[in-house]
């Protein structure tokens, strides 16, 4: 069995399906990736990420690996870092929580922390300039490790063949967040490449430059705030974001965000975090608008990593109360949602 096919066989992620009234006639399928070992769709890109970099000779025995986030891809490259045995540094904002802090170090990982937060990205260049290691770049180098690994590293690859295996449909949209765009992009060129009857659906958060930069048809847009909604939405349309392959973009408000990722847990019992609940409103809306037009069919999106990193903000009722976050009325529509199949943006 050549390495490939052995990492599909042990590949611990699966496909839910989301409990529509039956009458609809229309399925919701979520892909797990929060089963991934370092929880989250990073782990991916992660592996892909240091894939392309030995091939192409920037790694190699102990160089110092180096990456600009605080978020879930600093945790996924650790992992694989210590794998290899290769010392790993996160550059992370001085205000990063010490549970984002914790989850670097325990797979081996060291964190710079520096201020204000946009430096990270000049003292990730400068680290690497300094110690002759490699500073990965996820926003920017994405998308391309990714397309050059191929296999089980392509998230568009990996959801179709898994929808396949569960006797699905090709899905009417398929929904995603986006944060460097990889995943996005990713989905959006396997859709193509393969001529599928596919539409992509990015959900964007607030203070997010998405939405904004797709009105104004422009791949150059910024904010200049950050999400709140951690691993989607950026200040900036990064370059690993295609958005020639990507044919809705749609705003997704944070409360909304919130609400649908509680509804999840309640409902089902999963528990993603707050990009998957992003995604699940705009799957949500899909399956209104198919509704609305007379469709059957399915819409698939993904759970984007586990629920309980999140148990002291997200999950936590004082946190949200603290943050200003009402969740009752969306979790209300919500629920007139599952009742009437009506859902408007």
């Amino acid at each position: 069995m050549d390495e490939e096919a052995a990492e599909r066989k042990s590949d611990p992620v699966r496909v839910h399906e989301f409990p529509l009234p039956g009458s609809w006639g229309i399925r919701l399928y979520l892909l797990d990736e929060s089963a991934n070992p370092t929880g989250s769709l990073k782990h991916r890109m992660a592996r892909a990420l240091f894939r392309h970099a030995i091939r192409c000779g920037r790694i190699g025995r102990n160089t110092l690996v180096i990456e600009a986030t605080g978020g879930n891809a600093a945790v996924s490259q650790a992992y694989f870092a210590r794998l290899l045995d290769l010392p790993f540094v996160a550059v992370m904002p001085r205000k990063s929580s010490p549970e984002k802090i914790e989850r670097i170090e325990r797979h081996g990982g060291a964190v710079r922390l520096v201020h204000p937060p946009l430096a990270i990205y000049d003292e990730a260049e400068k680290l690497a300039g300094e110690y002759g290691g490699h500073y990965m770049d996820y926003l920017a180098n994405g998308a391309r490790a990714v397309a050059a690994s191929g296999g089980d590293d392509d998230i568009g690859r990996v959801l179709f063949e898994r929808l396949a295996l569960e006797g699905a449909p090709a899905p009417a949209w398929v929904v995603m967040g986006a944060g460097s765009g990889t995943t996005a992009t990713m989905i959006g060129r396997y859709i193509r490449r393969h001529g599928l009857d596919t539409r992509l659906a990015v959900v964007d958060p607030e203070n997010s430059a998405y939405f904004p930069g797709w009105v104004m048809e422009s791949g150059e847009y910024t904010t200049g705030m950050p999400s709140r909604i951690e691993g989607i939405g950026r200040p900036r349309i990064e370059p690993s974001f295609d958005i020639a392959v990507v044919d809705l973009v749609v705003p997704v408000p944070d409360a909304a965000s919130l609400a649908a990722m509680r509804f999840l847990y309640e409902t089902t019992g999963l528990h993603g975090g707050g990009s998957t609940g992003t995604n699940l409103w705009g799957a949500f809306l899909m399956v209104a608008k198919m509704r609305r037009e007379g469709r059957r069919g399915a819409v698939a999106t993904l759970i984007c990593d586990d629920g309980d990193l999140y148990r002291d903000t997200y999950y936590s009722d004082a946190w949200l109360q603290k943050k200003n976050f009402d969740l009752a009325p969306n979790l209300e529509r919500l629920r007139e949602f599952i009742a009437t199949g009506e859902l408007a943006r």
